[in-house]
């Protein structure tokens, strides 16, 4: 299910990240893309939107269709990182409002599952927060990875210090976006960095397994519980396994 990832992403590191699968889709669409007056900044847009309406979704209780919805907005998120790389046109703000765009999708959709499966606002909290550090966990191991095979390097894994723009973004939008993320999101960082250890020689580990915490994998196992009519186990998924997950990658990290 996952794909080995040998150029682009992660340069010339050889790794199997199993929330990538979607990414050759996102490649195509992003080859097309890449002489239309689309930009990046509308592609992850459109992909909030859609994680918003998937919401609404869950609250009509369509949730096989929301769930699928949720699969294709995970194909959708690759394109914006694939078509700056096509372009050649790497960007801060675009890195920051991606960060912004999967966060507020995010909780608007266990929102709304909370609101399906009457959670109570301290649960749908916890949900929230576990799905968070799962996905911190993921980015973590992504970007030292990237860092390693000179891959991809507009996320890194200490963003304490404000990046200079590119000559194609302005620099007040990057310091504004800059702002943004370290009082809202690298909590997150800081908490995951914290918690690992120096890794195994290559990461291999790490990120194979922390990559079906991503949401590529993720939204493929929660479409498997909207079609067995299984949601309602949503938590012991996200609270159970991926807790579990998270703690083996830590702890090998440490070792």
């Amino acid at each position: 299910m996952g794909v080995s990832v040998t150029i682009k992403k992660y340069g010339d590191r050889n790794v199997i990240d199993l929330s990538e699968w979607g990414r050759p889709f996102a490649r195509i669409m992003a080859r097309r893309l890449k002489e239309t007056p689309v930009s990046v900044m509308q592609v992850t847009n459109l992909h909030l939107l859609l994680t918003i309406f998937c919401a609404w979704l869950i609250l009509e209780e369509r949730t096989v269709v929301a769930c699928f919805l949720l699969i294709v907005k995970g194909v959708i998120d690759a394109v914006d990182g694939e078509l700056a790389r096509i372009r050649e046109r790497p960007s801060h703000v675009g890195r920051y409002w991606d960060t912004v765009a999967d966060t507020i999708g995010l909780i608007a959709v266990m929102w709304a599952f909370g609101e399906l499966f009457e959670w109570d606002f301290w649960f749908t909290g916890i949900m929230i927060l576990a799905t968070l550090f799962q996905y911190s966990l993921f980015n973590h191991y992504s970007v030292l990875l990237r860092m390693l095979g000179s891959g991809d390097s507009t996320s890194r894994v200490d963003e304490r210090v404000q990046p200079v723009a590119h000559p194609w973004e302005k620099q007040k939008n990057v310091n504004l976006l800059h702002t943004v993320y370290l009082l809202f999101f690298s909590w997150q960082d800081r908490i995951i960095s914290g918690l690992a250890g120096k890794g195994s020689k290559n990461l291999t580990f790490e990120l194979t397994v922390s990559s079906s915490l991503g949401f590529g994998m993720q939204s493929l196992l929660i479409f498997a519980l909207a079609i067995t009519q299984n949601l309602d186990d949503l938590p012991e998924l996200i609270l159970g396994v991926n807790m579990l997950l998270l703690a083996l990658v830590l702890l090998r990290s440490r070792i």
